[in-house]
């Protein structure tokens, strides 16, 4: 915290009346990396395909500098492990965003008759998210390329059943 007041030229005291906790900025910081890179709300094209390649499009390409911020990732949620605070911050604010954004895609998918009534779906947007863990932690490319292969190899078919793609 004294070297985050130093960089800010603000007191300790500032940073503690507006974050509760080392955790609560440490997942504040990483929500407001990953915004400017990818979009918060998912748009409504009219189908569940449409809104994901929508997601897709509207995404900024990582690149190499942004490769050392999933180690910073990685660091979180290995210290949540440790820290039952930072794990309910990590759940409830860092990875409910796109957990919300998914279920609107999908609610959307039922109401259009896309998608079954009664299809649980619940797992599918920590399914996404692990994949992409799993993939920055190989350092791999968390690129386009590769989300728009869970996409129509795992999620699409999933999502709207079997006969997706055809």
């Amino acid at each position: 915290m004294d070297e985050i007041a130093a960089r800010a030229h603000a007191g300790k005291g500032a940073l503690y009346r507006r974050w509760s906790s080392k955790a609560a900025l440490v997942v504040d910081a990483a929500i407001a990396w990953r915004s400017a890179r990818t979009p918060i709300a998912l748009p409504d094209t009219g189908s569940v395909r449409g809104d994901l390649d929508g997601a897709l499009a509207a995404m900024r390409e990582l690149d190499a500098q942004d490769q050392p911020m999933f180690g910073v990732f990685l660091g979180l949620v290995t210290a949540a492990q440790r820290d039952p605070e930072l794990a309910a911050l990590i759940d409830s604010k860092l990875l409910e965003v796109p957990r919300r954004a998914l279920r609107e895609v999908f609610d959307r998918g039922v109401r259009r008759g896309e998608i079954p009534p009664g299809r649980d779906l619940s797992l599918v947007p920590d399914m996404i998210l692990g994949l992409n863990f799993v993939r920055s932690v190989t350092g791999k490319p968390l690129d386009r390329r590769f989300i728009r292969r869970v996409f129509d190899e795992v999620v699409l078919p999933l999502v709207l059943g079997r006969n997706a793609l055809e």
